[in-house]
């Protein structure tokens, strides 16, 4: 199910336009990596449809987005024995949305990530750095594990 609009960097990825490092793909549901992560294994989660934010979703799309969140983000912190994570989901300009199109920030959290209390600061990650996380985390992802889902 691909519904996109042509200037939505996140419908491109979806639609294999850009590239990006996919950690776990199903008929209505996207993540990848963050290329400038806040943390190492920061994934961004999203539906293929193209909403701009989650006032024009269903309440049984956002259901099954936030079931998938879920699904991947204990999938991140064992593979990456992260000790917490933050959920993130932002909707429009004010609310900092910089992309408009629906996804939720999993970003995986340690105990070294900041010591006063604030974000780490983002870095630019090569291709081959976020692959190698990426397959980390899905040897993490079993064949039950995504059945079940």
């Amino acid at each position: 199910m691909k519904t996109s609009t042509k200037s939505c960097i996140f419908c491109s990825i979806i639609d294999d336009k850009l590239q990006a490092v996919k950690l776990y793909e199903d008929s209505r549901y996207i993540a990848f990596m963050d290329k400038y992560p806040i943390n190492t294994g920061h994934t961004l989660v999203l539906p293929k449809k193209h909403h701009e934010s989650i006032f024009s979703m269903q309440d049984e799309e956002i259901g099954k987005l936030f079931s998938t969140v879920s699904f991947l983000a204990k999938a991140i912190v064992k593979a990456l024995d992260a000790k917490g994570l933050n959920i993130g989901q932002n909707n429009g300009r004010a609310a900092n949305q910089i992309v408009l199109h629906v996804h939720v920030h999993i970003i995986p959290r340690f105990n070294y990530d900041s010591p006063n209390g604030r974000w780490p600061s983002r870095t630019l990650i090569s291709d081959e750095e976020l692959n190698k996380i990426a397959q980390k985390i899905k040897s993490s992802l079993t064949v039950s594990d995504i059945k079940a889902k």
